[in-house]
């Protein structure tokens, strides 16, 4: 397995994976199957240390040519901010290139997959990448199709991930497919994680507040909503609003926004009752009703929808957990 790494390199798109394979072989050992280890490699353009984005500096044993002769079972390319200047880097994407053709499969983590896209590989694949660059990435290389909800996919021999630890439930994917779930499943509870880990990405990405249109009526409508989600937004209130009739008004909001109406209200809805969750101690229950669900069962649905876990598992992962009095320092004293 070649990890290739470059200045800028996103040191957790590394030490995740390796991390995970490096346990993967300590459980094959353990269980009398050490015949099926990884052979780790890390390899850059030349040998030595390679600073990454955070100023962690990772050591390149060997350079690429190192492996012009080797048949390079799994290809893996971790991103980060260094990974702009590498996607413009002939010799690097060149080299890519051709050892991907070498290669059983190829492995992108993070933005690795902007690598991947300027060597050629992406073109009339499906793949995911850092719910932030997902837009770029399509922008960039229309031809490839960008998913920026999934953990990880897997389309043919090209395996991509989402944001940074992401790389380690793909490691964990990549294990379970070579040597079976057990394995997979031992390494994930030594490393503390999921073998599986439930929901999409979209739930760590930040709310987003679609920037107005600048057609009135739409922008009238998006106005109300953004004012108050947990109003009557039902298309007819929003069309009286926009001074619409209820079909045009579907109509014309469809070609503004892109989406339609009662979509958008419920990606509106979400956003709100996502930063009530996170901050206050108010019910679900209560959540959904001032988020304009009516019920827990509909604020359930939509959430599964939006973003692939129900509002509890959400609450249980995100909500920001008040500073207990027993926590304060000794020293503070009461606000005047």
């Amino acid at each position: 397995m070649a990890f290739v790494v470059y200045d800028g390199v996103q040191p957790l798109d590394v030490a995740g994976p390796h991390e995970v394979f490096a346990a993967a072989n300590a459980v094959l050992d353990g269980l009398g199957r050490g015949g099926l280890r990884y052979d780790l490699r890390v390899v850059a353009a030349e040998v030595g240390p390679v600073a990454s984005e955070s100023g962690l500096r990772l050591d390149a044993p060997a350079a690429l040519e190192s492996l012009n002769r080797t048949a390079v079972d799994t290809l893996v390319l971790p991103g980060g901010d260094g990974v702009r200047a590498a996607a413009v880097d002939e010799h690097l994407v060149g080299w890519v290139r051709r050892a991907s053709r070498r290669s059983r499969r190829t492995v992108c983590v993070c933005t690795g997959t902007f690598l991947a896209a300027a060597a050629g590989l992406t073109d009339g694949r499906r793949v995911t990448t850092h719910w932030a660059r997902a837009g770029a990435l399509a922008e960039h290389h229309p031809g490839t199709t960008v998913d920026a909800d999934p953990i990880f996919i897997r389309d043919g021999d090209l395996w991509t991930s989402a944001g940074v630890t992401a790389g380690i439930d793909l490691a964990l994917a990549l294990v379970e497919d070579d040597v079976g779930a057990e394995v997979a499943q031992v390494a994930a509870r030594w490393l503390v994680v999921f073998l599986r880990r439930p929901g999409g990405q979209t739930q760590f990405a930040a709310p987003v507040w679609t920037e107005p249109v600048e057609r009135a009526p739409v922008r009238a409508a998006q106005d109300l909503i953004h004012a108050d989600p947990g109003a009557d937004l039902s298309v007819p209130v929003l069309a009286r609003h926009a001074g619409l009739s209820a079909r045009h008004f579907t109509r014309v909001f469809q070609g503004e926004v892109g989406v339609g109406p009662a979509r958008y209200v419920e990606r509106i809805r979400v956003d709100a009752a996502r930063r009530l969750l996170e901050t206050e101690r108010a019910g679900v229950a209560a959540v959904a009703a001032r988020c304009g669900f009516g019920t827990h069962e509909t604020m359930r649905r939509a959430f599964v929808r939006q973003l692939g876990v129900p509002p509890d598992h959400y609450r249980r992962h995100f909500a920001v957990q008040p500073t207990s009095p027993s926590t304060a320092p000794t020293n503070a004293r009461p606000a005047s």
